[in-house]
């Protein structure tokens, strides 16, 4: 007999229980179970809350449904947008029925009323959404919170024996459905939870709610808070229920997204908050890649909401860095209660600080710099004295690059009144101390004062805020010769033959310390930058993610020891791709990206030095190739344009970007982009130069481990010199800045992969030696349950390994004991067992064993030649006219031949697979062709749908007329078609009411009554596998 586990009711049972005891303020209110139900206790609340405004006159029905129209949101975006308020205060607008009242405005959520004040906290469940058309479905929710009457944050509780992912595509499935409307688009948090493992995320459409945001809480020790009860103990007891959505979120104005605050960023606001109030100054330690700039924003944002501190001051280090922290933000700022100055001179700057408004700006230590030379001789005057004494918050990003302790010190002998609070994703501890100068401090702490919180590389991979590295460390002198190499050195490059006594020392000598030997410019001959080179182009077409298709891959950096040698490769890559290298790309990269490699370079250029002609020279080669290839006009006089559009190009962020033809594979660099830079589209760092300090190894590993798509499993690091010396120093950083956990931060090695992936294969067959082995039809659960957990560890196993450098397919068959053929044959036998275990759920012939895995899971390594439908979309978008927010029309470049050649290929691929959307797209790009402004402010991705939804109407009309039946019933059947199930919802409601004597009294040859049924289902079938379901396949 199986395990007994704990039902869902009796779950929301013990979660209510836990909300409402204690010192809680929740309600329990099971007398809330409709809509109607929740609009009077909201319209009740709503009244109680502003009796001055009323004043006396209660609302009417009318001016009721005012109200309820404006909380009808849209999106929860906009929902967000609301609740940010005014002043903190969100209202709703009436005009009174009686026009001598006028209009009024009532207040709804006050952000500052944390457990007081207006606000009360009631929970419901099981509230009934009820079906908004005759093929939907009613649906009862698990538990809610209401913040005044308005659901704020929903819970969906799945019971042990379901994955918690259960729950996130429940909810998934309540939001295609157009459940969340009405009062409860107001929502701004999801819960998830099977008892044992929680999640939160905040709320977004369907097409935008990524399972890779979904946040699981950890306490201040960054110690994990999986337990539903613990999480609701600590995240949603009052007050913090109500800080969650009202001070744990950002709205983000440029992607139009809420996003909310992970738990360690949370405790690091509380921690600076704490620390302000007792003039502490002090530093957050938290690892590259977890969202610094976004913790700072809150910190610079609530140090202002302090009255003791007039400004706070946000410093960041380089000019492109500036403008995107500033970008940043700006898009945050856009509907919260402060202001984000940004300064453009040191006028502006000395202005912006002597005025009485409260707000943050953000500037570079250049520009206070210039700010106390400008007053050097003014120290008499009361604006110097008003200056100097102003109680300021300074707010570092990135502290040890953005200014020097030398500097930090001087400004604060200048603003004498100054708290200081770094962040850092690597910190200076005293195993990696600054060189000692005078009294200057030497570490962070020395430098910034106390750690105030830390979240290291470890944990952010436990929580899966960042990826873990896959380090590959390749060497290009095999052992043998590098002992030959070692040996003449030891003999002083004499030709003699070699003694014994240098052969021992050599044979005694770890590998670690002969590569220490080798003399530096081994790593500039031609011979090991062509193997790099061809390792870069023909061995990497995994991690750079080319079975995605043209514009889905990522991009990677290649840094190397010196400009010399970055420009080396440059024109060895240039040679790759013109065709005269000896180093060929290989025909199976070419038939999937024709272009790679697309490289760019960038560096930092002197005007004084030695060297500085010649770096222009080639830089100039370099910039006019980039023109060529992107059709820009950069030159030495806009190279910082470049260095930027450089960054914008690498990123992707921007939608100008999303095509192949303005994307890049590499940019070879020096040190520039290694720090700071923000790219989630990035897979790959090839480094070609001796190993880097600790802080430094760490931070360039770091532009690789963002989060992005699903497939994107960890950051990938290949290096190319000393390999043992390497490995080394990896260890050691990781050791120092993941407080022990390299383990925890390392992929497995290629070895433990390949032993993985074999174990896995030997356990699908010893299960299955052959696919027929696998009967479905009467099978038990077990059994089926067995052979889907055994396959899905195959294709983990198999996933992983494939991005290996050392991996090829060819090895399937040989080295792996089972073929890509054999391959695809269990796979097509695992999906018809997850269906069949899928309609047993359904039906209740589940017998719930305990072979516990995902139902639901997603193959990791499904293969497909079919060209994107998403990415040619967003091709055409990338060439439609736009007008900028300011309503300016952005000037529109013609599209050249190129382009033009580059999407009708595209096209021309689609029509090989399905015809109807190639058709539909070649329509709209011809269009655009011949006359682009007709398009502009289009979106491409909404006209094609509406084009396809045309279609399937008339589809559905003609097929209801030809037969006599109902159109809403064939519309339902067609969008909800499944083509594996033999009966389909709706089928037999279809033939139940379809009207024989309308079919015969339109029809030349109408069937018999006998066959009449049986055509209707045969022809909709036809019909909708051969109309509606290539319109369906997008």
């Amino acid at each position: 007999m199986g395990m007994q586990y704990t039902s869902e009711s009796k779950m929301e049972r013990e979660l209510i229980n836990q909300l409402v005891s204690g010192v809680s303020q929740w309600t329990e209110r099971p007398d809330l179970r409709t809509e109607d139900d929740l609009w009077d206790n909201f319209r009740k609340k709503l009244e109680q809350n502003n009796v001055d405004v009323l004043d006396g006159v209660p609302l009417t029905n009318l001016e009721f449904q005012q109200i309820k129209n404006q909380l009808n949101f849209p999106t929860f975006y906009d929902a967000a947008k609301w609740l940010a308020g005014e002043n903190g205060i969100a209202k709703v607008q009436v005009q009174r029925e009686n026009a001598t009242l006028g209009t009024i405005r009532l207040r709804v959520i006050n952000r500052q009323d944390i457990a007081g004040g207006i606000s009360s906290y009631e929970v419901i469940n099981q509230f009934q959404s009820v079906k908004r058309s005759g093929m939907d479905q009613n649906r009862r929710f698990d538990v809610t919170l209401l913040i005044n009457g308005l659901p704020m944050i929903h819970i969906e509780l799945k019971n042990r024996t379901h994955p918690y992912m259960d729950g996130f595509r429940q909810i998934k499935k309540y939001l295609q459905e157009g459940k969340f409307t009405g009062i409860y688009s107001c929502l701004q948090l999801f819960v998830i939870s099977n008892g044992t493992d929680t999640r939160y995320i905040a709320t977004a459409p369907d097409t935008k709610l990524n399972e890779q945001f979904l946040t699981k809480w950890v306490d201040e020790s960054n110690e994990p808070v999986d337990d539903y009860i613990n999480f609701a103990d600590k995240v949603l007891s009052i007050p913090m229920a109500h800080k969650m959505v009202t001070q744990y979120t950002v709205i983000d104005n440029d992607k139009k997204a809420l996003i909310a605050l992970r738990p360690y960023q949370i405790h690091a606001i509380e921690a600076v908050k704490e620390a302000s109030k007792t003039r502490i100054s002090g530093y957050v330690w938290h690892t590259t890649g977890s969202g610094k700039t976004l913790t700072s924003y809150k910190v610079a944002r609530n140090l202002l909401m302090i009255p003791s501190i007039d400004k706070t001051i946000f410093i960041v280090d380089r000019v492109d860095l500036d403008q995107q922290t500033t970008a940043s933000f700006q898009s945050y700022a856009e509907n919260d209660v402060i202001d984000i100055d940004e300064t453009d001179n040191v006028n502006e700057l000395i202005e912006r600080l002597l005025s009485a408004n409260r707000n943050v700006i953000v500037t570079t230590i250049q520009k206070l710099h210039h700010v106390m030379r400008r007053f050097e001789t003014k120290k008499d005057t009361p604006r110097y004295k008003k200056l100097t004494h102003l109680n300021l918050a300074f707010v570092v990003d990135e502290c040890h690059r953005a200014i020097s302790a030398q500097k930090k010190h001087e400004i604060e002998k200048f603003f004498i009144n100054s708290l200081w609070y770094g962040f850092t994703g690597t910190p200076i501890f005293a195993e990696n101390a600054h060189a000692e100068v005078g009294e200057l401090p030497r570490t962070t702490e020395q430098q910034y004062g106390k750690r105030l919180h830390q979240y290291t590389v470890k944990e952010a991979i436990h929580d899966r805020a960042v990826l873990g590295f896959q380090v590959e460390y390749k060497r290009t002198i095999p052992e043998y010769q590098l002992d030959e190499m070692i040996a003449r050195i030891k003999m002083g490059n004499s030709h003699e033959e070699l003694s014994p006594e240098v052969l021992r020392t050599i044979m005694d000598m770890e590998i670690k310390d002969k590569e220490k030997l080798i003399p530096a410019e081994v790593f500039l001959s031609e011979s090991h930058m062509l193997q790099v080179v061809d390792s870069i182009v023909n061995r990497s077409r995994n991690k750079l993610g080319f079975i995605k298709g043209p514009g889905q891959t990522y991009d990677a950096l290649l840094t190397t020891s010196s400009i010399e040698q970055a420009q080396k490769y440059y024109k060895l890559f240039k040679a790759v791709k013109n065709g005269t290298s000896k180093i060929k790309v290989d025909e199976n990269i070419k038939k999937v990206l024709p272009d790679f490699p697309k490289i760019a370079i960038t560096y930092s250029i002197s005007e004084n030095d030695e060297t500085s002609i010649e770096n222009q020279r080639v830089m100039k080669e370099c910039i006019a190739d980039y023109n060529e290839e992107f059709g820009t006009s950069y030159s030495m006089e806009t190279i910082r344009q470049y260095n930027s559009n450089i960054n914008d190009r690498l990123a992707r962020k921007k939608s100008q970007y999303l095509s192949r033809a303005a994307q890049l594979d590499i940019v070879i660099v020096v040190d520039r982009l290694l720090t700071g830079f923000d790219a989630p589209c990035m897979s790959t760092l090839f480094i070609d130069r001796a190993p880097m300090q600790p802080q430094n190894l760490i931070q360039a590993f770091s532009r690789t481990n963002r989060l992005f798509t699903v497939d994107k499993k960890f950051g990938q690091i290949v290096t190319f010199q000393t390999p043992a010396l390497f490995e080394e120093h990896v260890k050691n950083a990781l050791i120092l800045y993941s407080n022990g956990g390299e383990n925890d931060v390392l992929a497995p090695t290629w070895q433990e992969s390949r032993d993985n992936f074999i174990k896995a294969i030997e356990a699908l067959l010893l299960i299955a030696p052959n696919v027929s082995d696998i009967v479905i039809q009467g099978a038990s659960d077990e059994s089926l349950r067995r052979y889907a957990k055994a396959f899905q560890n195959v294709d983990k196993a198999f996933s992983a390994i494939r991005v290996y450098s050392d991996f090829d397919e060819s090895m399937l068959g040989t080295e792996f004991s089972i073929t890509f053929d054999k391959w695809e044959e269990y796979r097509g036998k695992y999906e018809n067992v997850i269906d069949e275990l899928k309609k047993r759920r359904g039906t209740g012939d589940d017998s719930g064993d305990n072979i516990e895995f995902d139902v639901s899971y997603e193959l990791e390594t499904t293969h497909t030649e079919e060209i994107n439908y998403e990415y040619i979309i967003s091709l055409i978008q990338s060439y439609v006219p736009s007008t900028s927010s300011e309503g300016q029309e952005v000037l529109f470049t013609s599209i050249g031949k190129k382009a033009e050649a580059e999407v009708n290929g595209f096209i021309e691929e689609l029509f090989k697979s399905n015809p109807k959307i190639a058709t539909m797209l070649d329509e709209i790009w011809q269009g655009i062709l011949s006359n682009p402004n007709e398009y502009r402010d289009v979106n491409i991705s909404e006209l094609l749908e509406d084009k396809s939804q045309e279609a399937r109407e008339y589809a559905y009309q003609t097929f209801s007329r030809k037969w006599g039946v109902k159109e809403h019933i064939v519309s339902y059947m067609g969008d909800t078609y499944n083509p594996r199930n033999e009966i389909q919802p709706g089928e037999s409601e279809l033939v139940k009411t379809a009207d024989y004597t309308k079919y015969k009294e339109t029809t030349e040859e109408p069937v018999s009554r006998l066959k009449y049924k049986r055509a209707i289902t045969t022809d909709l079938k036809q019909m909708i596998e051969k109309d509606i379901l290539p319109l369906r396949r997008k």
